[in-house]
């Protein structure tokens, strides 16, 4: 399978940057340029609260220029930047299909129960409905040892 342009979607989370490296391995393994992403999710405003958020420019200009810093870690690898918005899961599906993106490499927070349900899971959303196969990146939970001390 020819990976010839790859999405990597960012959260600016720490699971979600540990899966540059593995994006940018595979994008230079394979001479593939890297698309990077941010879908920039605009707070909604909920009736019967104090005082709603407000969503600046600024908010949006901070996340532009933070996404912006994202490089891969090998110089070698092209890439661009893009920055969308809507629901995280929405902008990413949407832009592997007008990117004409062959693989999407993204991370997976892991949550489940209560939070899952809350939270939804944007992972399990661009895996159903991408337009191209997705490699998500489960990080090890730090709860968990495996009885080495």
């Amino acid at each position: 399978m020819d990976f010839n342009k790859m999405l990597y979607p960012t959260d600016f989370s720490g699971p979600s940057s540990e899966a540059l490296a593995f994006a940018t391995s595979l994008a230079r393994d394979n001479a593939a340029e890297l698309l990077i992403c941010h879908v920039f999710e605009p707070p909604v405003p909920v009736q019967g609260m104090v005082k709603a958020p407000t969503i600046t420019a600024a908010t949006a200009d901070e996340q532009r220029e933070r996404l912006h810093s994202i490089r891969p870690l090998d110089p070698a690898v092209k890439f661009e930047h893009r920055m969308v918005d809507g629901l995280p899961s929405h902008g990413i599906i949407a832009l592997a299909e007008t990117e004409g993106i062959d693989l999407i490499v993204m991370s997976t927070h892991g949550h489940s129960g209560l939070k899952r349900l809350i939270l939804g899971s944007v992972a399990e959303s661009v895996i159903r409905d991408a337009p191209c196969p997705v490699l998500t990146l489960k990080q090890p939970d730090p709860k968990q040892s495996d009885g080495a001390s």
